[in-house]
């Protein structure tokens, strides 16, 4: 089973935001709790469940998340691999 941790990134797999980045901000049970630092944000996380996304081996590795820094995270790594 894999282990998701605060500030992994992640690929959405399925539903109206598919193939959509988020970093995960908190685990509950089978659900996840999403941000982009956009649309989603901390204050208003995604909940999906841990079957709709794939992990990432990326991690954001701030003592404090905020959206700006999240937002800046995902923007480097679409540059650097999409």
């Amino acid at each position: 089973m894999l282990s998701y941790e605060p500030g992994m990134l992640v690929r959405s797999l399925a539903g109206h935001d598919k193939g959509k980045l988020y970093i995960i901000i908190e685990e509950r049970d089978q659900m996840l709790l999403l941000s982009d630092g956009e649309i989603r944000t901390m204050a208003r996380p995604k909940a999906k469940k841990v079957m709709h996304v794939q992990l990432i081996k990326e991690k954001l590795e701030e003592k404090e998340m905020t959206d700006i820094s999240i937002r800046s995270f995902i923007k480097k790594y679409q540059k650097e691999h999409m």
